[in-house]
């Protein structure tokens, strides 16, 4: 497994990387998009479709990133669809993980394709307009959420359930601890406060990070507020995909990536963190 999982990694970081530091947007946007489609076929599968509808949703997903590109969307200020798009996942992710697992299946399975359908779109549209804005803002989202993740996964073996009672949410993901948030959030405070600090201290490569944006433009306190709050809705984006998983029974999204699980497993906590920074970043045009 564990030779799997460093083969897979090597493969989509010869992949990924020289697409993101490429000269032009164009490469990078265009593996996001075929990994956002992947994610599309996906999501399917986890809710009941057949092998055909799932490939259909997913092409359905290729369009409308595809149809958003060619629109010039990515070079738009898109201020009131980004807040639009925060308003909804802080409200529905709530109330999805209020529900529960015995909730997912409630909801009418055409409205659970068209919600997945829609997440996946803006999470390509938000992340190819980080590319758009620079490798520096794009590489300050990603690496919030890693951190975040990392951070959190550390503090959980080491400290989970020495200092609070219970797990996060023991229905959805027996193995997340309150110690473990925690951890995840004093891992992007450090993150942002050291990136935004050799920012204004001249160093060139660290400028155009959404932490100098926050701070330049609204003080480090927003900025504080804002990384914390990506780092608690990046959570909110793992347990969602984690319940509808245990709704369908199943492990992993799919085995596209062996030793990993799925595109969804890699990108969960990204779907509503990619579009809440950008929510973020264009708030002083609203």
């Amino acid at each position: 497994m564990l030779k799997q999982r460093v083969i897979t990694a090597i493969v989509l970081l010869a992949i990924l990387l020289p697409a993101m530091f490429y000269k032009t947007p164009v490469p990078f946007c265009a593996v996001a998009l075929v990994l956002i489609a992947a994610s599309g076929w996906e999501w399917g599968r986890l809710n009941s479709c057949s092998s055909t509808v799932s490939l259909l949703l997913g092409m359905a997903v290729a369009a409308l990133c595809g149809v958003a590109w060619y629109a010039g969307f990515l070079d738009r200020s898109l201020s009131l669809l980004w807040t639009l798009t925060g308003g909804a996942w802080v409200s529905l992710g709530g109330l999805l993980l209020h529900a529960g697992v015995a909730g997912w299946p409630r909801i009418p399975k055409a409205l659970r394709l068209a919600g997945g359908t829609a997440v996946l779109w803006l999470a390509w549209l938000a992340v190819a307009q980080a590319r758009v804005m620079g490798i520096e803002f794009l590489l300050s989202v990603l690496l919030l959420v890693w951190v975040a993740d990392i951070a959190a996964y550390a503090a959980g073996r080491a400290f989970g359930g020495r200092f609070t009672r219970g797990k996060l949410a023991p229905t959805i993901s027996p193995g997340k601890s309150w110690e473990g948030v925690w951890g995840g959030v004093t891992g992007v405070v450090m993150l942002s406060i050291s990136w935004a600090l050799l920012d204004r201290s001249g160093h060139a490569v660290f400028s155009g990070s959404l932490y100098a944006r926050l701070w330049a433009q609204h003080g480090v306190l927003v900025m504080l507020v804002g990384v914390i709050f990506l780092a608690t809705m990046s959570v909110v984006g793992d347990l969602v995909e984690s319940l509808v998983k245990r709704s369908a029974g199943v492990k992993d999204s799919s085995g596209l990536l062996p030793g990993h699980g799925g595109v969804l497993d890699r990108v969960d906590a990204l779907l509503p963190a990619l579009p809440l920074a950008m929510m973020l970043a264009n708030f002083q045009t609203l």
